[in-house]
């Protein structure tokens, strides 16, 4: 159904897996917190099938993909430059970009910063910069936040990570994520380095955010690619209103999935798929 490889870019050695035709139009996935490539079991298959070429990496600091020490290293420019040198690495001038959580942040900001890679844009429950920034006022929203702050604490959330990391992965389907799902994140985390590498995308974004991505000017984050919002209203860390991106993006589309989760391509894989497919063959 797909293939493992590895590659060299931006410094570091990413690890991928890609399905479809070769010379299909490229779709990137990117993943999330506390996920990997395995995020997008449920995806791959149907876009591939529907004559994409996908490649979905473990972005660095998670799995297989290296696994930098220096928390410089998970600067939002940074991991932007990752994706946009990956799109380059493998042979072509610009991609799709399919981001959820932690993937959505970095697709945002390649859309904003680096337009020319990206031909069209899905966000699954990942907040535009400038909503960021907006509900930083919002009281609900930064209590849902708490675990950003326990995050800023040296070893104690690798520990918490790599012996209850099942707590952050709850879907409103049962069968969202099973028990063979579990072991198989299990391993990811224990991969040596991963669990401080995962970690490290929030310290840096709280000790570099600011002057890297997220200036307070979120007049300057328009988006101009087509846009695709696809939102999980169940979603316990994000308030409904994170999803609202209209000021900065012009041509976008908004859909809300009010039975689904955070894991929204989880919980509502074929609803996802179709939306998937239908706005990157449009």
């Amino acid at each position: 159904m797909w293939t493992e490889h590895e590659i060299q870019v931006n410094g570091v050695r990413l690890h991928y897996v890609e399905a479809g035709p070769a010379q299909g139009p490229l779709v990137v996935l990117l993943h999330g917190f506390p996920e990997y490539w395995r995020a997008w079991e449920h995806q791959i298959g149907p876009l591939a099938r529907a004559g994409f070429r996908v490649v979905a990496p473990d972005m660095r600091g998670y799995n297989l993909s290296e696994k930098p020490q220096d928390l410089h290293a998970y600067r939002l420019e940074t991991l932007q430059e990752d994706v946009a040198k990956l799109i380059q690495a493998l042979g072509v001038s610009r991609a799709h970009m399919v981001g959820h959580d932690w993937g959505g942040i970095v697709a945002w900001q390649l859309a904003i910063r680096q337009p020319d890679v990206v031909d069209r844009l899905v966000i699954l429950n990942a907040p535009h910069p400038g909503a960021a920034l907006r509900a930083m006022n919002d009281p609900e929203q930064l209590k849902r936040s708490w675990y950003v702050y326990l995050f800023q604490l040296p070893v104690l959330p690798e520990l918490f990570l790599e012996r209850f990391g099942r707590w952050a992965l709850r879907g409103t389907r049962r069968d969202a994520f099973t028990p063979q799902d579990m072991e198989l994140y299990r391993a990811a985390w224990r991969q040596p380095g991963a669990a401080k590498g995962m970690i490290n995308y929030y310290r840096a974004l709280r000790r570099y955010g600011t002057r890297h991505g997220l200036e307070r000017r979120p007049d300057n984050e328009q988006v101009g690619r087509p846009t695709l919002i696809i939102w999980g209203e169940r979603d316990v860390a994000l308030t409904p209103e994170m999803a609202e991106a209209g000021p900065w993006v012009p041509d976008l589309r908004l859909v809300r999935l009010p039975r689904a989760s955070h894991w929204v391509m989880r919980d509502e894989p074929v609803k996802v798929n179709n939306l998937l497919i239908d706005f990157l063959q449009d």
